[in-house]
């Protein structure tokens, strides 16, 4: 039987041992697997598959598939503790990765995608729950910039390797996959023996949950999902299919994107609790939608590569501040809805995720621009949902609007 230890009980435990330590350990080891499959992707499916624009629009809706039943993860908790549950996952996220290159055809792709996919979003969803349950609310936006810190410096790391031995050691894609992938699944075996489970205050309840006074949170979860989708799918595409970058050339982007990572996430987690998340996630809304304008306009008016790339490194660092969200839901949730609402709000998340890559595939083959120009709405429809966050959001006061009604908080 698994040996539980309180959250309270667990501050005598050794430093390393400790929840938030665990926390860390995963922030660290998930983004080895999943942002080298990343970088890597664009190049691998062009070189090996010869994939176009509506090939790649269907390898991320299959990919977001799992992210659309992380809804399942309420059902799996019902005998698997969640801690258990994350640990597997990413086991399962580390050695589909790893045999990615095994599979260099259309259909061998998306099978391993699928596996890989689902290892990554059952993991999120219950990364992000545990989060929550772990985290004391006046600390938390200060420890998740931290945790997001961490993960960059553990991706700069791999990132760094493969832009400085790519080309020296002749380095395969299989070689790279088998090495980040097998790093995530070593590291997650270890903390699923090491660690102690640990017992939060609060029990979690083990079925569906939808609030009525939830609707904000709800709401800003599709938009982040659909506007999301744009940046992962279109983004870093577009680099190499309109300016020809290179593996390594990708690499050093990405690297980029860490760095600024490194140095701003734990700004962005301070200033979400100087700020609140109200004005932290109007400054992302607004930036994301000037920078889908950009982008837009790279297509629209011949604007080069450079401004391309500065705006791939602007685009990551906005989304950063999503954790703003996370607290936001922190604030106003039922402790004990946490666990179900993390994974009814991942669904929310993909379900334009679903469809939306494989449509704006096709229009990526009329008018790329045209693309991002829709993704600049989602960001301003994002900002309008955002003005209605109060300043100080906690259960009965969810929205601005509560003010207007006199119905109690369901």
């Amino acid at each position: 039987m698994a040996h539980l230890v309180s959250l309270k009980d667990a501050q005598s435990l050794p430093v390393w041992r400790r929840p938030v330590t665990l926390l860390f350990v995963m922030a660290l080891a998930m983004p080895v697997a999943f942002a080298t499959w990343s970088a890597l992707l664009n190049n691998f499916v062009i070189e090996v598959a010869q994939f176009d624009g509506s090939d790649i629009g269907w390898l991320h809706t299959v990919r977001e598939i799992p992210g659309f039943f992380a809804i399942g993860v309420i059902a799996v908790i019902m005998f698997m503790r969640e801690q258990v549950l994350g640990l597997v996952s990413l086991i399962l996220l580390g050695v589909a990765t790893a045999v990615t290159a095994w599979f260099p055809s259309l259909g061998g792709i998306l099978t391993i995608t699928m596996l890989s996919s689902i290892g990554f979003h059952y993991y999120e969803t219950v990364n992000q729950s545990l989060q929550l349950q772990w985290l004391p609310k006046d600390r938390a936006p200060r420890v998740l910039g931290w945790l997001l810190a961490a993960g960059s410096a553990a991706t700069l790391v791999a990132y760094g390797l493969i832009v400085l031995l790519w080309e020296p050691l002749g380095l395969t894609y299989n070689i790279v996959y088998l090495a980040a992938g097998g790093f995530t699944a070593v590291v997650a075996g270890f903390a699923l023996f090491a660690y102690p489970q640990f017992e939060a205050d609060h029990v979690q309840t083990k079925k569906m949950v939808l609030r009525k006074r939830y609707w904000l949170y709800y709401a800003l979860q599709f938009m982040s999902g659909a506007r999301r989708q744009i940046f992962v799918v279109f983004a870093g595409f577009m680099m190499v299919e309109k300016f020809g970058f290179d593996v390594h050339e990708v690499t050093a982007l990405y690297l980029i994107n860490l760095v600024a990572n490194m140095v701003f996430a734990p700004l962005f987690g301070r200033a979400v609790s100087v700020w609140g998340e109200r004005r932290a996630l109007i400054f992302e809304y607004v930036g994301l939608t000037l920078v889908f304008l950009a982008y837009g306009g790279i297509y629209f008016f011949g604007w080069g590569v450079l401004l391309a790339a500065i705006l791939y490194v602007l685009d990551h660092m906005f989304f950063a501040l999503a954790l703003a969200l996370k607290t936001y839901f922190q604030k106003i949730a039922d402790p004990s809805d946490i666990a179900p609402t993390a994974a009814v709000a991942f669904t929310i998340n993909h379900i334009a995720a679903v469809f939306l890559p494989a449509a704006l595939g096709y229009l990526w083959l009329v008018s790329p621009g045209a693309v991002f120009v829709l993704a600049s709405g989602m960001a301003m429809t994002s900002l309008c949902l955002a003005l209605l966050i109060p300043r100080h959001p906690e259960p009965g006061h969810e929205t601005v609007l509560h003010r207007f009604s006199a119905a109690p908080a369901e």
